[in-house]
């Protein structure tokens, strides 16, 4: 496994990198590997990166490339809260600010608050009940149905009759999602799950406190050279093809094992994918970052759209080449009206997540599917790990302790507080190291660009 150098991107330098960007995620999720990503990719460029955080021991809260962060609870608020937060943010940076959200509530949140937001924020102007139709399961079959878009049989299910009636025609195992994922605070519930049983079934119906999307498990495929099952697209549309670059990844390994996060996963061009969901999200007016997830189905050849995100996956920077250009970073040129360069294809180029990733591999060998050779041999070529960075060590040293306290106290239950909604605390960063008021050039105005 190898971890970036220690040396600027060949980038740095060619761009005006003077307005700050915000990463922005209202989720409680300590371990969010995504937003490290959007930190590390901009501060290597040197933009000015700043964080919402809800925990001052998240491990990116403490990469060298983060000149701030806001300790901010921000999805325990109401929206009215998160406008006024992040007009607070907005203020203390003084003057037009990127705003790159990493989970669905965020990107819900400022595609239907726009209106109300300051104006000194950035960020790109879908439609604005777009991004809702999209991230919500149910919404997002219907929106698949109306565009001939493939997908797998689904069915939105209330009641444990209607649940019992799906498994029943469909058959085990089977995929259940929460409709409106965004909305499961203090639930313990996976937004999806892989469900064998009538037990299992019936359990996640009882704690899921919404509706359930149940869809059919599209069958494994037989291994075919050149040929994945599960992929994953990321994107950025802007108004311009030319200003709008499309990657595609398979996912080799995943956590929970066919239902969870890309744990390890290839660069491969896939222009049958990149056709299908651009023709969908071109027709839909989209505008912004996107992330796919997708599965070829064996029984007619077709790859079949699962789950749709309007944000940056937590895996985008698989999708970054050589002069450090990736997804977060087109964002954030096209957002600051400069010229968004091609992102250089870099095939077979390899992503892990190094907190997971024995997991998925562990639930591979337990299967049968994947040797204790075979994994170490595909680690030796992972050119961008999730946490390690020998430019950047904090970050993994703290998300092992967290993962290790995580083993810990689920062995040892302990008492959940009630975490009350505050306004955004701001602490400097390693990367602040003179104070935010004299951060910008004196001569910089702080209106918005054009």
């Amino acid at each position: 496994m190898r971890g970036p150098r220690n040396t600027p991107s060949p980038a740095a330098g060619a761009f005006d990198t003077t307005t700050p960007a915000v990463v922005l995620k209202l989720d409680s999720n300590p371990l969010h590997h995504g937003g490290l990503g959007v930190i590390r990719g901009l501060g290597r460029l040197g933009v000015p990166v700043y964080g919402v955080c809800e925990d001052p021991l998240a491990p990116a809260a403490h990469s060298r490339y983060l000149h701030g962060r806001w300790q901010w609870r921000a999805g325990a608020g109401t929206e009215p809260d998160i406008v006024d937060g992040l007009a607070r943010i907005a203020e203390r940076l003084g003057g037009p600010t990127v705003v790159l959200p990493t989970d669905d509530a965020g990107a819900i949140l400022l595609a239907e608050r726009a209106a109300e937001l300051h104006p000194w924020l950035l960020f790109p102007r879908p439609p604005a009940d777009l991004p809702r139709k999209l991230a919500g399961k149910d919404s997002l079959h219907r929106l698949c149905r109306a565009h001939g878009v493939p997908g797998p049989v689904t069915e939105t299910v209330t009641t444990w009759p209607r649940a019992r009636a799906f498994a029943a025609s469909a058959g085990y195992p089977l995929v259940a999602k929460l409709a409106a994922p965004w909305l499961r605070r203090g639930s313990r519930v996976a937004s999806t799950s892989l469900v064998h049983t009538p037990n299992q079934l019936a359990e996640l119906h009882r704690a899921a406190g919404q509706p359930i999307v149940l869809q059919e498990f599209l069958p494994r495929a037989a291994e075919e050279p050149g040929r994945g099952q599960d992929w994953f697209l990321h994107g950025y549309l802007a108004d311009e093809p030319a200003r709008s670059p499309v990657c595609t990844g398979v996912k080799e390994r995943s956590y929970p094992s066919s239902a969870g996060l890309t744990s390890f996963g290839r660069w491969v061009v896939n222009d049958e994918i990149e056709r299908s969901a651009i023709e969908l999200l071109r027709s839909t007016g989209f505008r912004g970052i996107v992330d796919m997830d997708w599965r070829w189905d064996p029984r007619d050849d077709r790859y079949k759209l699962l789950d749709c995100n309007p944000r940056l996956g937590a895996q985008f920077r698989l999708f970054s080449d050589w002069a450090g250009i990736d997804l977060a970073v087109a964002a954030y040129l096209e957002l600051t009206g400069q010229r968004v360069p091609n992102i250089a294809r870099c095939p077979e180029r390899r992503f892990v997540v190094e907190n997971y990733d024995p997991l998925a591999a562990f639930d591979g060998w337990r299967s049968g599917r994947l040797g204790v050779r075979e994994w170490v041999d595909s680690l030796r070529g992972a050119e961008e790990p999730a946490w390690f960075a020998r430019d950047d060590l904090a970050p993994f040293g703290l998300m092992c302790l967290r993962m290790g306290w995580r083993a810990l106290s689920r062995r040892i239950p302990l008492p959940r507080r009630a975490r009350r909604a505050r306004p955004p605390e701001f602490h400097t960063g390693r990367a602040g190291n003179r104070q935010e008021t004299s951060a910008r050039p004196p001569n910089r105005t702080n209106r918005v660009p054009s």
